[in-house]
């Protein structure tokens, strides 16, 4: 087979650099190569025949990760990643590298459009999941992941999700895709999960007159159901996590939530993490599922009691 990105290379860097697809942001160019270029790396599938190749490119990858455009960013940043790290293309070298260069990514500033630390969430959720289906982390590198994972998602602030334009931003979704990966890793224990819980019970209702319409509370509800389903964090624990969902403070009782913008947000935000909480378990069909299906139906009807 010929290596697609050398050809990709030679055809499309002789045209110069394309005109990016948002008016007014400037092209990303990982590796010299033009937009062009990584759209016909998409339609080519991703495949680079070069080993040492694809692996530099799946680094260089990264500086894309706060592009503009969706095509670019989504399309070809995280779905290339996710192409080859899926199809397990790249070397543990590579895995390693990527996974510290999104780990220092999460821990640092966002940029100006909002992109940056939610795609990075993303991708390194691909990357998390890469070391739970062959484990390529060390205990301390992994027990680093977790605390990062839980901290970013902890300080998730924007709250935007779909644009027709610009795409996807969606930071809690995306916090919580990686707390999922990291919560179904049979390495990390009782210890990450909570801490990985605790991050996520952060976001459930954050403060503010912040409305889930994006799906959040589905994909939280996810995080949460997979790791009750580890069977690790006791009952005591659930128990409680549940207790600190129904206590309506800084309201002095739920009936308060209708007396105020921020009330009805952190109502409606609840009741759909519960209610979406209680499908994902019963929908599974099995003993837990139903457990903790049961636990946030219970922590339902003390909220719409009052």
């Amino acid at each position: 087979m010929i290596p697609v990105l050398p050809l990709l290379v030679a055809r499309l860097m002789l045209v110069g650099p394309a005109a990016p697809l948002i008016s007014g942001s400037a092209p990303c160019s990982p590796a010299g190569l033009t937009t062009a270029a990584l759209l016909e790396l998409k339609r080519a599938k991703f495949e680079v025949s070069a080993a040492d190749e694809r692996n530099r490119l799946a680094v260089t990858l990264l500086s894309c990760l706060d592009d503009p455009d969706p095509a670019i960013r989504d399309g070809v940043v995280f779905e290339g990643l996710s192409t080859w790290l899926r199809g397990k293309a790249l070397t543990s070298a590579t895995i390693i590298t990527l996974e510290g260069s999104l780990r220092r990514t999460l821990t640092g500033a966002k940029d100006e459009g909002g992109f940056r630390l939610p795609f990075a969430a993303l991708a390194l959720s691909e990357v998390a999941r890469a070391d739970r289906i062959e484990p390529v982390f060390t205990e301390q590198v992994r027990a680093a992941l977790v605390e990062v994972a839980a901290s970013s998602l902890e300080r998730v602030d924007d709250y935007r999700g779909f644009d027709p334009v610009s795409g996807w931003r969606h930071g809690v979704a995306h916090g919580s895709d990686l707390i999922l990966q990291l919560a179904l890793n049979s390495r990390v224990g009782v210890e990450g999960l909570s801490r990985l819980m605790q991050a996520t019970a952060s976001q459930i209702a954050p403060p503010g007159p912040v409305f889930y319409t994006f799906g959040e509370p589905d994909r939280l509800a996810r995080a949460v159901v997979f790791t009750y389903r580890r069977g690790l964090l006791d009952t005591a624990f659930w128990e409680g996590w549940f207790a600190s969902l129904t206590k309506p403070a800084p309201l002095s009782d739920w009936g308060a939530a209708f007396r105020s913008v921020e009330g009805l947000a952190k109502r409606h935000n609840t009741i759909a993490f519960l209610q979406a909480l209680s499908f994902a378990g019963r929908s599974g069909g099995d003993e837990a599922g139903r457990a903790v299906a049961t636990m946030a139906d219970h922590a339902l009807t003390q909220i719409m009691r009052g």
